[in-house]
């Protein structure tokens, strides 16, 4: 991936007052704002649905581990060369992981022996919905459905579907990274 010197779109300056919320509970958790709500900022009724929509994905009560969801979304970030959503993302694998060690991995897992069959599908699952068109086998639904129920297939394939769209929007843009992520920055994470 090829750094970029600047973004071709200006982030906002100053953002709606209906993202208070949003760019407070931001800057409570990471310490600033992060970077896509500033170009997000100028269609904040959209910025609230996309925040609500990966809201929802991200539950508590999701039928999908945590480290699962982690790793699809790194992973559809590293696949869309999106900065700012590799540096978030393996940021939040890290934590939810307890280690850099997957971070590290993820770019390269179909070599590595790291990760359990369940996750090994997810990632190849996210790798054939990111190509274009999708390259979804036969074989990879049937692996699917060994460790997975359809509902938990169907939020699988959201959440995938929402990271690619998340990254195609930063990466377009050229939306910096943040330097939340060791992996992508050389400081280490919180955890």
């Amino acid at each position: 991936m090829t750094k970029k010197s600047s973004p071709w779109v200006k982030p906002l300056e100053k953002l709606p007052a209906s993202l208070w919320p949003i760019v407070t509970m931001q800057q409570k958790h990471f310490g600033a704002v992060l970077n896509p709500t500033r170009w997000w900022g100028r269609f904040p009724y959209l910025f609230w649905l996309v925040a609500l929509f990966v809201g929802f994905l991200e539950r508590r009560r999701s039928g999908i581990d945590a480290v699962v969801r982690s790793l699809v979304m790194t992973r559809v970030s590293q696949q869309c060369c999106c900065e700012f959503c590799i540096d978030a993302n393996s940021l939040r694998l890290a934590e939810r992981s307890g280690s850099m060690e997957k971070v590290l991995a993820v770019a390269n897992w179909s070599e590595e022996t790291l990760f359990t069959a369940k996750e090994q599908t997810a990632l190849a699952y996210a790798d054939a919905m990111t190509a274009t068109p999708p390259q979804i086998s036969d074989a990879l639904k049937e692996e699917l459905k060994t460790h997975f129920d359809e509902k938990a297939i169907t939020e699988l394939t959201a959440l995938i579907a929402f990271q690619n769209l998340s990254a195609r929007f930063n990466a377009a843009l050229d939306i910096p990274a943040q330097g939340l992520c060791v992996s992508t920055t050389g400081k280490p994470p919180n955890v």
